[in-house]
């Protein structure tokens, strides 16, 4: 009983600061700058400000940015599961443990360290302003995390079945294909959603590659902030929708990622 509550205890630490400061920003998008600005704080307003989500809705170019987060995601996810799950599982089956080191060396360089070249030949190819150059530099983030994660699956899954498969004269691909991909497919769902979330909320590279018109929501959620002026209200609004559709994809595929992340951690068939 006393090693549940400590759990609990030490969840609650762990996590309420990130659903405080969630709950502020709902509360900061729902009220007036009056009541924003208000010594001491209001948390409940009395009055609900819906105009700062109708202003951010309403704004010329919200809907272009939203659209070009959805391409720029869209397409740098596709690409990085055709080009990732497929390495992966060959990495995993070939024990290929030098190359699964490149993969993580990889996966923890900061993309800053990848945006200067880069720049310079998206430069040197006539490119900046595109969304092009973004869908390609978030394949340097999302396609790590993907290999990644699919070589800790394939490792886990039984090879009696894929043996058997073989005997019945089966080829590697139709293997892969009939066999292995079937039963990765938790782990293909954990890698969609982390390579979502890692392309959606990037910042950097949006604002350093992008143009006036091919900019992404983080990007423009930023461009909100000036000097002359802050208005908390609108802020917090366009934050709280940047962040709504992948706040919804994790609470509606929760069951995806922990079968993933469960199954993947256990060893053997």
């Amino acid at each position: 009983m006393l090693g549940k509550i400590g759990l609990w205890f030490a969840v609650f630490i762990i996590v309420s600061p990130a659903i405080l400061f969630f709950l502020w920003m709902a509360s900061l998008s729902l009220k007036y700058e009056v009541d924003n600005a208000a010594y001491p704080p209001v948390f409940f307003p009395e009055r609900i400000a819906w105009k700062n989500y109708a202003d951010v809705l309403a704004s010329n170019r919200f809907l272009t940015y939203f659209i070009n987060s959805l391409l720029v995601t869209g397409t740098a996810t596709f690409l990085a599961m055709m080009v990732g799950v497929p390495a992966g599982y060959g990495i995993a089956r070939m024990a290929a443990h030098k190359s699964a080191i490149v993969i993580l060396i990889a996966r923890i360089t900061p993309g800053l360290s990848y945006l200067i070249p880069l720049f310079l030949l998206f430069q040197w190819l006539g490119l900046l302003g595109t969304l092009w150059p973004q869908i390609i530099i978030h394949l340097v983030v999302t396609v790590p995390i993907v290999i990644w994660i699919m070589i800790g699956y394939f490792e886990t899954t039984p090879m009696e079945l894929e043996e058997s498969a073989l005997i019945d004269g089966a080829s590697r691909w139709q293997v892969f294909r009939y066999v292995a991909l079937p039963i990765a497919r938790p782990g293909v769902a954990v890698a969609f959603i982390l390579a979502v979330i890692f392309s959606w909320n990037n910042f950097v590279f949006g604002i350093v590659l992008a143009g006036r018109e091919t900019r992404t929501l983080p990007v423009a959620v930023y461009n909100m902030i000036s000097f002359d002026q802050l208005s908390w209200g609108p802020l917090a609004a366009a934050a709280l929708i940047v962040t709504l559709p992948v706040l919804l994809l994790t609470v509606f595929a929760q069951r995806q990622i922990v079968a993933g992340l469960t199954a993947g951690a256990v060893k053997g068939g």
